[in-house]
C-alpha cells in the first residue's frame, strides 16, 4: 500500500499499482462554519428577514392569482378554456419542477397591476427535455400585452438563447394595449424584437414550437406562423392580421372569427398551422410529440448529496442583516456547495474578493462573491480567476455583495487619486474580462449591489444566464452624492412632478421589488433555497451539451 497526498495535509491509501485516488476521496477543505444559530446578530436579523418573506409571500400569491375571480371566471365559464397554470400540468412532465421566471413583473406600473405582467415565463421538463415556456395568461385582461408584457417575453426567449433551450409559446391574447402601443412595437426591445428572436434562434438551432389556445391579432398573428411547428386549437384557435371588426370598418364584409383566422382554415388551406386538435389537452399531447423529435438527450439525475449539508435556514436569517461580512460569505458559499467543500484561490490576496473552486451536483464551478467594493488587487484577482474559469469551461456562480451603500460610497471615493485611478484599473481589467467570458454565469444579489459592482459582478448588462435577488436586497447603479433633505422651494415642484400612478404598489426604485417588477432580475428568491435554484439552473445550462441540432443559415420558413 502507498500513502498518495490529495490536497494540502490530507493523504489517503491506495493500492499499490493503482492510477487513481482512493474513490472516498474528495476535492476541496471543508469550510468551517460561521454562522452561529445562537448569535444575537442572527436573531435580529431573522425577525427582519421574516417580514421580507411575509411580503414576498404576499406578493407571490396576488401573481399567481392572475386575473382574480372574475378574469378565472369569464377565461373558464364563458371561453371554455383551461386556466394558464393547469395548461403547464398538462404540457410538462409529472415530476418537472417548474422553475418561474419574473414572476413579480408588471407590479406598480403606473398604468395599473399587471399580475406577473399577464403572462407565465419558465422552464420545466417535456419528456425530460428542459424548455422554455410562454404562456398568455387569458385571465389578466384576455391575455392583452402591455409594454412590461414585451420584456418579460424577450428575456425568457434571451435566456432560451444562451441556454440553447427550446421555446413553447402558449398563444391566447387578445392583442396589444393600445392607450400604449407607441411602447409596443417601435424600438429594437419592444414586441417586434420577438419575432426577430424567433428567426435568429431558429437559425442558431433552437426549436421554436406553438399551440394556439386562443387569438393571435395583429402583430401577434406572426409569432406562431415563425415557429416550426404549430398546432391550434379547434373552434378556441384564431390567428389573422385583422379581427372581424376591423374587417367590417374597413370592407363592410361581415365575418366569423372562424371563417377569418380559425383552425381548419390554417390547417387545410393557408398552411400556417401544421396539427389541428379537437381540443386544449389533444393540442399539449402534440406539443410533448413534437418535443419528443429534438432528439434532445435528458441529463441524468442529479447523484445524491453524499454529505450532510449545513442548515440553509440560516440564509433566511442572514438575508436580514444589514451588511454581510467576509466571514460570512462563506457561510453562504457552504450552503450553496457540494459538503461545504471549497478551495480558495488567492487567499491572502484581494481580501474584498472570495473566489474559488467548489462541487454543486458533483461538477465543478467557479464561484466569486465580494464583501464590499472591488480594489486593485480584487479587480487583478478575479480578471485571474474568470479567464482560468474559462479557460476550463467552468460554469460561474457571482454572489453580489456590496453592503451598504454609504459604506460602498466611503471605501471608493476615500484615499488619494492615485489609490482610486488603480482602484478603478483593476476593476476595468475584470469588467473586461468578464465581458468575454462564454461559461454559463448565475449571479444571485445577497447582500446588495452598489455602482460598477453591477459590471464586476455580472449584473443584468452582462447577460448572466440567470439573475436572482434575496429579499431585502437593494441595487444601486451610480455612487449617488448622501441624501439631502429638500429644500422648501423645491418641495412643491416634487410634488407637482410626480405623475399619478394607477397601481396600489409603490417599491422603491433601488429595491429588490423594484427591480424584480420590471425585469431587472428573473425573480425574488427564499434565501435558504438558493442552493436548490442554482443547481437546477446549473443543471439547465448542461442540457446544451447534449444536443445535436446544428446552426442552420435560416430559420424553418413556411415556403
Amino acid at each position: 500500500m502507498l500513502l498518495r497526498r490529495v490536497s494540502g495535509p490530507v493523504w489517503v491509501r491506495v493500492a499499490r499499482g493503482s492510477r487513481g485516488v482512493a474513490s472516498q476521496a474528495r476535492p476541496f477543505p471543508v469550510l468551517k462554519d460561521p454562522l452561529d444559530p445562537s448569535c444575537p446578530q442572527l436573531e435580529a436579523g431573522r425577525r427582519l428577514a421574516e417580514e421580507q418573506l411575509a411580503k414576498l409571500e404576499q406578493l407571490n400569491k396576488f401573481c399567481l392569482g392572475g386575473g382574480g375571480e372574475k378574469g378565472i371566471a369569464l377565461h373558464v365559464k364563458k371561453n371554455r378554456k383551461i386556466l394558464p397554470r393547469d395548461k403547464l400540468k398538462l404540457l410538462l412532465d409529472s415530476d418537472s419542477d417548474f422553475l418561474e421566471l419574473s414572476l413579480l413583473a408588471g407590479l406598480g406600473m403606473e398604468y395599473g397591476d399587471v399580475p406577473a405582467a399577464g403572462s407565465i415565463t419558465g422552464i420545466g421538463r417535456i419528456h425530460g427535455t428542459y424548455c422554455v415556456v410562454s404562456c398568455s395568461d387569458g385571465t389578466v385582461k384576455s391575455g392583452t400585452f402591455f409594454p412590461i408584457t414585451v420584456p418579460k417575453n424577450l428575456r425568457a426567449m434571451a435566456i432560451s438563447g444562451a441556454n440553447h433551450l427550446p421555446v413553447v409559446h402558449i398563444v391566447d391574447s387578445a392583442g396589444g394595449f393600445l392607450p400604449k402601443q407607441a411602447e409596443l412595437f417601435a424600438d429594437k426591445n419592444h414586441g417586434g424584437r420577438a419575432f426577430y428572436s424567433e428567426a435568429v434562434l431558429s437559425a442558431a438551432g433552437v426549436p421554436q414550437i406553438a399551440a394556439v389556445c386562443g387569438s393571435c391579432t395583429a402583430g401577434g398573428a406572426y409569432q406562431p406562423a415563425m415557429c416550426e411547428d404549430v398546432v391550434i386549437v379547434s373552434g378556441l384557435g384564431t390567428i389573422f392580421l385583422g379581427g372581424p371588426p376591423l374587417v367590417k370598418a374597413a370592407t363592410g364584409e361581415i365575418i366569423t372569427a372562424e371563417d377569418l383566422g380559425g383552425g381548419m382554415l390554417h390547417s387545410k388551406t393557408s398552411g400556417v398551422t401544421d396539427y389541428l386538435a379537437e381540443s386544449e389537452h389533444e393540442a399539449f399531447e402534440v406539443v410533448r410529440d413534437v418535443v419528443a423529435t429534438l432528439g434532445i438527450d435528458p441529463l441524468p439525475p442529479p447523484p445524491p448529496q453524499q454529505e450532510d449539508p449545513w442548515d440553509t435556514a440560516l440564509l433566511d436569517a442572514l438575508s436580514g442583516l444589514e451588511s454581510i461580512s467576509r466571514q460570512h460569505l462563506y457561510g453562504i458559499i457552504g450552503r450553496i456547495v457540494d459538503g461545504a467543500r471549497f478551495r480558495e484561490f488567492k487567499h491572502l490576496y484581494g481580501t474584498n474578493l472570495i473566489a474559488g473552486y467548489a462541487m454543486i451536483d458533483g461538477k465543478c464551478v467557479g464561484i466569486l462573491g465580494n464583501a464590499g467594493p472591488l480594489t486593485h488587487q480584487d479587480g487583478l484577482k478575479g480578471s485571474h480567476f474568470l479567464q482560468l474559469c474559462q479557460q476550463r469551461q467552468l460554469p460561474l456562480v457571482f454572489l453580489q455583495n456590496s453592503g451598504p451603500e454609504e459604506a460602498h460610497r466611503s471605501a471608493l471615493l476615500s484615499g488619494e487619486n492615485e489609490e482610486q485611478h488603480m482602484h478603478l484599473r483593476g476593476r476595468a481589467a475584470m469588467v473586461a474580462a468578464l465581458a468575454c467570458v462564454t461559461v454559463p454565469k448565475i449571479t444571485v444579489n445577497v447582500g446588495g449591489c452598489h455602482g460598477d459592482d453591477n459590471y464586476t459582478m455580472c449584473g443584468p448588462s452582462f447577460s448572466p444566464n440567470f439573475i436572482f435577488s434575496w429579499p431585502g436586497t437593494r441595487v444601486t447603479h451610480t455612487l449617488n452624492p448622501p441624501p439631502q433633505p429638500p429644500s422648501e422651494a423645491t418641495q412643491p415642484q416634487e410634488k407637482a412632478s410626480k405623475k399619478k400612478s394607477l397601481s396600489v404598489f409603490n417599491f422603491p426604485p433601488d429595491s429588490a421589488f423594484y427591480h424584480a417588477a420590471n425585469i431587472l432580475n428573473d425573480g425574488i428568491i427564499v434565501p435558504s433555497q438558493t442552493r436548490q435554484i442554482v443547481s437546477k439552473c446549473l443543471r439547465i445550462c448542461r442540457q446544451k451539451e447534449g444536443i445535436s441540432n446544428s446552426a442552420k443559415d435560416f430559420s424553418v420558413l413556411r415556403l
